[in-house]
């Protein structure tokens, strides 16, 4: 007070500091009564003279203090006096975008102060970029800051707003660039450290750099900055939210708050934000007090009562949490709605048990409020804090427990609770793809979706940034063993135990392991294992304790994985034959997950019991009570639909299930187990109708290999990658890495190496009758089959391909069974094999053979374009132009702008002497495609033949223009000679012959008509006369 007590004397200051006195006296703890009345009579008296300069300050001082419609008063003064001030039309801007009022306004007092400043304004462009920015037009303003950076070449802040910019326009890498030029300008840039710090975590998700970087800032803060409070605290704040609960950041960001707090001890604010850090760290006692500390601070604190909340139903005080709950929902019209208030709402209804209807509403409810909040806001420090990753991580966690527990079946009606729950993490993975947390759920939600390989894709990116994360590892093994490949599982479970020991806590590790054993045969063994799973903390009570894992290590067991549990364990017991084990397994599961959406799975589950039992009607009786609006309905009547078939024996009730499937559910999935039923039951004619609608199903391929093995070959360490393989299948690997091995000795020409392992993976003691068995054969013979015409043996490439063949038809007829999904895939290299054998065939000059083949690669792919063309072509070659002209015509068809078959049809059109259908096919090519050389030179050729060889003009114009380099392709110049020479043009010919001459394509051709041109300059024709004097000569 006492420095303004000096400036209110000087005449340009003199009203802002009076200002100035005011604002701090009403501030003070004991407000100057006499003072203030004599300040403010100074006020009013000095305010009605005061210059140009004294209204500008004035004016400043109150933007400043947020009394924006005082400031609009005083700089309005200032511009009547002086309309065309740049300083006053820049702060004028200012206050109306401040405001809010009138942005608009503020966009031309900002050009305005930028026009009238001979030496451009400062504060004119830094606020015509925010007001661009307000706008939306992020290119505007980044175009603007771009001129300030020129016009202040050394003023660092013009970099900063540059940079802050760069990220809401989300081009990372030029906002990483602009930051480290603010660095090189100020090597303690705090807000350019920020950047680094958000992209090192946000975008790279290398938490151990960014410890380093926030010791860093925090350093810089302390010096330049330590009694800036609400520096620590923003700063604090946002990056606790986005480090994924890692302990060693949140001790940095808790101590950013802790000083913030200490700096303002009154502030209720940086209190509540002390507790949350409490909490994120687990802390939930000194959570609970920091609340209670800023509630005695301020008793209306919304934020500090929802955080007390959160910690009474983390400790189980639902009562009390319910009833500060309906206090706070009872104000809620007053302070608002509220995200957080809407999540807590739905996790105490899910603590309660209520029914999943009640508690999906209050879900909802906050996923909407929360993304509310960021509507409008662009990309940077404040988007991230609204964003909240930390917020939505948990949100999403406790709504998956009301999703389906098993990946969804394709054709059945997706869940809406994963619907959302893809919706809240597609921002997290979009703007936090380093969060390995955020991308692990997103990857769980893809698997329960059913896109397998969306979810493999997000698990890659998971255990890239961190391959000792637990789950990743274990989901990536679930996913293995959905789709039936319990090797690769097992051989996961192994890799996830050598990162992460805890993990034999978790009992999904157990649960993989048990149902591996199954399927190998070791049922007792699988007992002890599932046994030892149901010992584990939480599987038979939810929450019943802890494993000696952290949390950020394991993920809790959901509800759907401890019933799978109960029901492995009840179906070992019963396949060993100890059916009242599996009954007392089977009642206690029933007990436990009374009235929630896996007692449908436990009662079908009881079903399979009673079977056992041979009591067929009970078992019925059991599945006739669950309805169509209950989970698992399609699994409880396909196991009605099995007890009709095989225990009644009874077809017609057998179908009436799958029927009344397709009736209630029409949609793919259960139209293809109608037309299974079908299949099954000898009414194939019935079954091709069903499965039209059931076959439309992209084909998904899983690819077995080892990561290793392929690094090496990726990197062309070819040799290690051979002593990998090598070294791998003397430990006992199975077949799969002998197939890689071998397809590398292939590529590098090493034979007889390839041949050698290709047939020890071959080699079996009996046939192959697993359906996974006999498609790794299928590939291994298809392998060999390339070896040995690699090295010269064409006809055992044929016969080896022949053995592929008789294999994948077999492999065809149990998959269009056992595995839909995969029948595009397996007819399609059933195809491949029997193309193969054509292509083999007519190198043999055995054409029957290879029309055979190509016309059975066919009944596997119809209409596919490139075996028809082939198929064309050797009718074409064989001069069976009738059937060549159909295929041509079938493949027109089917594609009508297929360019090679356009050609061939010409061609086929020339050689019948139907010249006008012929030009016609190329003037169709030629005008879509005006640089296909080889229909113009044949174009030309025709148009001579018929006469109308000036058309052809148009043509070469046509394809000239299409590009600029026409003039010097060699197929143009090909053309072109043509054109030449027909034209009598013999020394242009071999100039534009000459071009073409060295070409691989057109060189050979060029070179042959230069050697005519040169024999037969005039292009006369030699015979007829020339003949008969030679003749008449001869017999003188």
């Amino acid at each position: 007070m006492r420095e303004l007590e000096t400036l209110k004397e000087i005449r340009e200051v003199m009203v802002c500091s009076l200002l100035a006195l005011l604002h701090a006296h009403r501030l003070s703890d004991s407000v100057d009564r006499e003072a203030v009345d004599m300040l403010d009579a100074r006020l009013k008296k000095e305010r009605k003279v005061a210059n140009e300069k004294g209204l500008y300050y004035a004016a400043l001082f109150l933007y400043h203090t947020s009394r924006h419609d005082k400031a609009r008063e005083y700089v309005d003064r200032m511009l009547k006096i002086d309309p065309e001030n740049s300083q006053g039309n820049a702060l004028k801007g200012w206050v109306e975008l401040a405001s809010g009022k009138d942005i608009k306004k503020a966009g031309k007092h900002f050009e305005d102060s930028l026009i009238a400043e001979s030496t451009k304004n400062l504060d004119g462009f830094f606020g015509k970029a925010r007001f661009l920015e307000k706008k939306h037009n992020y290119s505007g303003a980044l175009e603007t800051l771009n001129q300030a950076v020129v016009t202040f070449s050394n003023f660092t802040p013009t970099l900063i707003e540059k940079m802050k910019i760069q990220v809401a326009l989300q081009t990372w890498e030029d906002a990483t660039e602009t930051a480290q030029r603010a660095l090189s300008k100020d090597p303690r840039c705090i807000e350019a450290k920020k950047f680094q710090l958000l992209y090192c975590i946000a975008r790279e998700g290398h938490l151990e750099a960014a410890e380093e970087k926030m010791r860093d800032i925090t350093q810089d803060v302390d010096m330049l900055e330590p009694k800036n409070a609400q520096l620590y605290y923003e700063i604090g704040r946002v990056f606790s939210r986005l480090v994924g609960r890692n302990q060693k950041l949140l001790q940095l960001t808790f101590e950013l708050i802790e000083r913030a707090t200490q700096l303002e001890n009154r502030s209720a604010e940086y209190m509540t934000e002390l507790g949350f850090q409490h909490l994120l760290q687990g802390k939930h006692k000194e959570a609970l007090k920091c609340y209670r500390a800023a509630m005695r601070l301020d008793e209306t604190s919304v934020q500090a009562l929802m955080g007390q909340i959160r910690v009474q139903i983390l400790e189980g005080q639902l009562e009390e949490a319910e009833q500060q709950l309906t206090f706070l929902k009872e104000v809620q019209a007053t302070i608002g709605k509220s995200a957080e208030l809407c999540y807590l709402g739905a996790v105490l209804g899910l603590k309660k048990k209520l029914a999943h209807e009640m508690v999906i509403p209050s879900f909802n409810e906050a996923i909407e409020t929360h993304f509310a909040t960021l509507r409008g806001l662009p990309l940077g420090d404040r988007y991230y804090y609204q964003l909240n990753p930390d917020f939505l991580i948990c949100l999403v966690k406790d709504y998956l427990n009301l999703a389906p527990g098993q990946p969804n079946v394709s054709g059945e009606t997706l869940s809406p609770v994963l619907k959302k729950c893809s919706a809240v993490l597609d921002p997290i993975a979009r703007l936090v793809p380093g969060l390995t947390e955020g991308l692990y759920l997103m990857a769980k939600v893809k698997f329960l979706i059913g896109d397998a390989d969306s979810a493999q894709a997000s698990l890659k990116h998971c255990l890239d940034q961190d391959e000792t994360y637990a789950d990743a590892h274990l989901l990536l093994a679930q996913l293995n063993m959905q789709r039936g490949d319990f090797e690769t599982a097992n051989q996961l479970l192994e890799v996830a135990l050598s990162h992460n020991f805890a993990i034999r806590e978790h009992p999904i590790y157990h649960l993989i392991r048990a149902r591996a054993q199954k399927r190998q045969g070791n049922v007792s063994e699988a007992i002890k294992t599932l046994q030892v799973a149901m010992a584990l903390p939480g599987v038979k009570r939810l929450g019943s304790g802890k494993s000696k894992a952290s949390a950020r290590d394991i993920e809790q067991i959901s509800v759907n994985d401890r019933v799978t549990v109960f029901l492995e364990l009840a179906d070992a017991h019963r396949q060993l034959g100890h059916n009242p084990e599996a009954a007392n397994v089977v009642q206690n599961a029933l007990n436990e997950f009374k009235d929630t959406p896996e007692e449908v799975r436990i009662m079908i589950a009881n079903a399979d019991l009673a079977l056992a039992r041979e009591d067929v009607e009970e078992a019925l009786s059991m599945l006739r009570n669950i309805t169509q609006e209950q989970p698992y309905y399609i699994e409880a009547r396909e196991k009605m639909a099995y007890i009709y078939l095989h225990h009644r024996k009874d077809k017609r009730l057998y179908a009436s299930c799958y029927r009344e499937l397709v009736e209630k559910n029409p949609t793919p999935q259960t139209s293809l187990l109608l037309g299974d039923a079908y299949m099954s039951i000898q009414e194939p004619e019935r079954a091709i109708e069903v499965y039209e609608q059931a076959l439309q199903k992209n084909p998904r391929d899983s690819t077995l290999a080892s990561k290793i093995g392929q690094a090496l070959v990726q990197t062309h360490n070819y040799g290690k990658a051979i002593n990998y393989y090598e070294k791998a299948l003397q430990t006992g690997s199975k077949n799969y890495l002998r197939y890689d091995l071998a397809d590398l000795l292939l590529k590098l020409r090493q034979f007889e190496r390839a041949e050698k392992e290709l047939e020890i993976a071959l080699k079996r003691e009996a046939p192959s009758s697993a359906l996974q068995e006999m498609q790794e054969e299928v590939k291994c013979l298809v392998l060999l089959a390339k070896v040995h015409y690699k090295s010269g043996s064409l006809d055992r490439a044929i016969t080896t391909l022949a053995k592929a063949r008789e294999m994948q038809i077999r492999v065809l007829n149990r998959v269009q069974v056992e595995q839909p999904d995969a029948l595009p895939a397996a007819k399609q290299l059933a195809a491949n094999i029997c193309v193969e054998i054509a292509e083999h065939a007519t190198s043999c000059r055995d054409f029957d053979k290879a029309i055979k083949f190509y016309k059975e690669a066919l009944l596997y792919k119809d209409n596919n374009s490139k075996i028809m063309l082939a198929l064309a072509n050797l009718y074409l070659s064989l001069e069976d132009l009738d059937s060549c002209l159909q295929t041509c015509t079938t493949l027109l068809k089917n594609d009508k702008d297929n360019n090679d078959a356009t050609v061939m049809m010409a061609d086929l059109m020339f050689r019948k002497n139907e010249f006008e259908t012929s030009t016609f096919h190329f003037q169709q090519l030629l005008e879509r495609s005006p640089c296909h050389y080889d229909a113009l030179s044949r174009m030309i050729q025709l148009l001579r033949r018929i006469g109308k060889l000036g058309d052809a003009v148009h043509y070469l114009e046509m394809a000239q223009q299409s590009s600029p380099r026409t003039s010097s392709d060699p197929g143009f110049n090909y053309c072109k000679g043509f054109y030449s020479w027909y034209t009598g043009d013999a020394n242009a010919a071999l100039k534009h012959f000459n071009m073409a001459r060295r070409d691989t394509e057109w060189g050979d051709k060029a070179l042959f008509n230069m050697i005519e041109i040169c024999l037969n300059p005039d292009n006369n024709t030699i015979g007829g006369e020339t003949f008969e004097s030679v003749d008449a000569e001869a017999r003188n």
